[in-house]
């Protein structure tokens, strides 16, 4: 196993990510244009888009939150060249909860259930995040 293997979750989620903000973009400029909201209702960031257009971009902006910690255990892995099966595993959990999680969030969108998706990839990433800890800490060594 290269370290380059942990980049293929990471692809993934990318991915997901420039989906959901297609869809997203998608679903506004339909509102736009089936007159639902106009320019000067949003140009603020008001919260004035239908539900389905704030349905998708809460998904989209979900994508932009707890994944930032996922992107930087990442980069860290592999400049510590401490990328291993384990942490490969888990991001592809992580990777995988987000999407069941972006699926729930765009079209049952019900609780308890997204909040189960949310709390699954927090757990995992946070396992993810107390690993890479006690590695650094305790199991390397520096060149001083």
């Amino acid at each position: 196993m290269t370290q380059t293997a942990i980049l293929y979750p990471v692809f993934v989620l990318v991915l997901l990510t420039f989906f959901l903000q297609g869809w997203m973009r998608k679903e506004r400029v339909g509102a736009i244009k089936r007159g639902e909201v106009q320019f000067k209702d949003i140009s603020l960031r008001q919260q004035a888009w239908p539900s389905r257009a704030t349905q998708i971009s809460n998904a989209f902006h979900h994508q932009l939150e707890v994944p930032i910690l996922f992107y930087a255990l990442v980069a860290f892995l592999m400049i510590t060249s401490q990328v291993n099966i384990i942490f490969l595993v888990l991001a592809w959990l992580f990777v995988a909860v987000r999407v069941v999680h972006a699926y729930i969030h765009t079209t049952i969108n019900q609780q308890p259930y997204r909040f189960y998706a949310y709390a699954a990839g927090s757990l995992i990433l946070f396992v993810m995040w107390v690993l890479f800890a006690i590695r650094i800490l305790f199991f390397t060594t520096t060149g001083a």
